[in-house]
């Protein structure tokens, strides 16, 4: 544990600064959250003679002896000099719970003095604009939502963007049997951020597992190397917020904006996250990775054994709708098989067994030895008069061989019943098929991000050509391409009719000609873009419709050799405010705009590459972007599109690159 945050979150001693003996108010609900708490605990307010039958002192310095925590529930435009007073005291840690900050009108200011005074004194803080944090394991719950109390501890911890969201996912995962170790909600993280609670979290030995909520992230690239640091030793699967347009209401919740929802899916899952969707998905993956996690593995075979036919295709629709494989057997695996089911049985992948009977743990076992299979899925409904599946798992060579996840249906007890054996055996239990699927789902994810991680990074090996003076156009995009190998179209850039003319008999026809203006970004849509010429008069009437476009003085024109049909792609790179160079890959010329694209932070792996385009063709444009991304902070943007796929390669038919003060 790092020795700052563990005075935050484990501390020897506590004082609720704004404690209250009124029933209902914030201060008092604190109070009675930390009753439990096996330290100190230091009662402040500066009126009251008790609370809860406990001495006040009237004010943190009055206390005399240390204090490593605060918890500040006082109003907003008090939380200043509580900290100072806090600092004066020698406090290590503080939460301050009260909203009214950068997410409130006129509140930043305000914000900025916290963020001065905790820096002055070096003291941790978690908030503003929290409901605090909870540590069930060392009962430290310093929330002001009573319930907290009725939270059981265990191996998972959670860390949200929102103190609320904290709590709804603490409580159910608390209802599906995964107690808590810490949750914390940041609010707006003046001080305390994800990055610091990770590292925090991953030098502790109780937390098995960590579920991240993200809305917004200050500093990605931090967050980005904090999850790859902790995610090798403890899994983390994470839900961002943001799929649809609700950012001025996350500016108005925590003061921050929600960045992209699809840069930071792709971020977290490059980084060695496990991306889910939604609460429900957050939950169930934790409770599967907590109790078992698949070897590395760029692409994992999951076996699916079934009791009955219906749910096992389910799930395997599942599993293929996420593009995890569910591979066939080998012809030994079947022929054991064979020997152990009664006929008109289905013996690949999915293996439907019927009813289960003796010889399920068998079938268990077989398919888990298959060399193409990394872990289980079974379905079994509960049923009082055949072999119960529980006991099946017990089977020599079942579990521990690979990992099992286990979907049942049944009577709620029963399930509740099931699922607390099972547990004991590291099976994870679901109710539901596609809940079952989907927890399968994560451990493939997250074998796959231990995979990506083996892989590393390769570091580029040529030179970078240095950035022109001028605005970069068309012409000059395209010649920083061909210096990273990068196939471009023949041309010839003509600075007149007559050279536009000279290129037309220099070049195989027909030729494309362009409008060639670094202040035309869209030349098709701005009809600078007449493909197909041919003859003399087709050329003039080109150059023609290129001359009536209304634009600046230093037009020109750019005449190429025309490319054969083929597949069009888009490469791109953008330089984004949250994580920095990233690149893009999707579908390229007129598509572009109708599809999201594939992104990955820069530095890329190979591996990362290839996730991004399956044919190998296209490596060569994606590793160009990267490079002069990484080479050129300057850049903003790169746009090579379309990036045409033919059958001897690939070429990039335009180009675009634009600075900072030019995006």
């Amino acid at each position: 544990m790092t020795d700052a945050l563990r005075a935050l979150f484990c501390p020897k001693s506590i004082a609720v600064v704004g404690a209250s003996a009124s029933p209902g108010k914030a201060g008092n609900a604190m109070v009675r959250s930390l009753l439990g708490f096996p330290g100190p605990l230091h009662l402040v307010n500066p009126t009251a003679p008790e609370i809860e039958g406990r001495a006040v002192a009237r004010s943190i310095g009055a206390i005399g002896e240390p204090v490593e925590l605060a918890v500040l529930v006082v109003p907003a435009e008090a939380v200043p000099s509580a900290l100072e007073d806090c600092g004066a005291a020698g406090v290590r840690a503080a939460v301050v719970c009260a909203g009214g900050f950068a997410e409130a009108v006129g509140g930043r200011q305000l914000q900025a003095e916290v963020a001065e005074v905790v820096a002055r004194h070096g003291v941790r803080l978690l908030g503003p604009n929290t409901s605090g944090f909870m540590n069930p394991v060392d009962q430290v719950l310093a929330n002001f939502v009573p319930y907290v109390t009725r939270l059981e501890p265990g191996p998972a911890s959670i860390v949200a963007s929102s103190g609320g969201m904290n709590l709804a996912i603490s409580f159910l995962a608390s209802g599906e049997g995964l107690g808590l170790r810490v949750g914390v909600g940041l609010g707006n993280s003046v001080d305390v951020g994800f990055a610091e609670v990770l590292d925090f979290l991953a030098d502790d030995d109780t937390t098995k597992v960590i579920g991240l909520h993200l809305e917004g992230v200050d500093d990605g690239r931090a967050l980005f190397d904090a999850i790859a640091r902790v995610a090798p030793r403890t899994p983390i699967v994470a839900l961002k917020v943001g799929r649809a347009d609700v950012g001025e209401f996350a500016l108005s919740h925590t003061g921050r904006l929600l960045g992209d929802y699809d840069v930071t899916r792709a971020a977290l899952t490059q980084a060695g996250a496990v991306v889910v969707d939604d609460v429900g998905q957050l939950v169930d993956a934790m409770r599967a990775l907590v109790m078992c996690r698949m070897a590395p593995r760029a692409e994992p075979g999951i076996g699916v054994v079934t009791a009955q036919a219906g749910p096992g295709l389910f799930i395997t629709d599942v599993l293929r709708s996420r593009n995890v494989s569910v591979p066939s057997l080998a012809d030994t695996t079947v022929k054991g098989l064979e020997r152990l089911l009664p006929p008109l049985t289905m013996l690949s992948n999915p293996v439907d067994t019927g009813r289960p009977s003796e010889t399920f743990g068998k079938v268990l076992g077989l398919v888990a030895d298959d060399d193409e299979v990394d872990a289980l899925v079974v379905y079994a409904l509960k049923e009082s008069d055949v072999v119960n599946p529980e006991v099946a798992f017990r089977t020599p060579g079942v579990v521990g061989q690979v990992p099992v996840v286990f979907g049942t249906s049944g009577p709620r007890e029963a399930l509740d019943l099931g699922r607390r054996v099972v547990a004991g055996i590291g099976v994870p239990q679901y109710p539901t098929p596609e809940q079952a699927a989907r927890a399968a789902c994560a451990l493939v994810e997250d074998s796959r991000a231990q995979a990506r991680r083996a892989a590393g990074v390769i570091a580029a090996s040529k030179s970078v050509p240095a950035l022109p003076e001028q605005r970069l156009d068309e012409h000059l995009s395209k010649l920083l391409l061909d210096a990273l190998g990068v196939v471009t179209p023949a041309r010839r850039v003509c600075a007149d009719r007559a050279a536009a003319h000279a290129a037309l008999g220099a070049l195989d026809a027909p030729v494309v000609v362009k409008v060639l203006d670094p202040a035309i970004a869209h030349k098709e849509h701005a009809g600078g873009v007449k493909v197909g010429i041919e003859t003399e008069a087709q050329l003039d009437a080109a150059l023609d419709a290129i001359d009536a476009i209304a634009s600046s003085s230093s037009r020109g024109y750019l005449v190429e050799t025309h490319v054969e049909p083929g597949v069009d792609l888009l490469v791109g790179g953008a330089r984004d405010l949250v994580w920095g160079p990233v690149v893009a890959v999707g579908p390229g010329g007129r598509d572009a705009e109708a599809h999201r694209p594939s992104w990955r932070l820069a530095p890329l792996s190979d591996l990362d590459v290839a996730e991004l385009a399956a044919d190998v063709a296209v490596w060569p444009v994606i590793r160009a972007v990267e490079a002069l991304l990484l080479a050129h902070p300057s850049i903003s943007e790169i746009d090579v599109n379309p990036v045409r796929l033919l059958s001897d390669g690939a070429v990039a038919l335009d180009a675009l690159i634009l600075r900072d003060e030019e995006a």
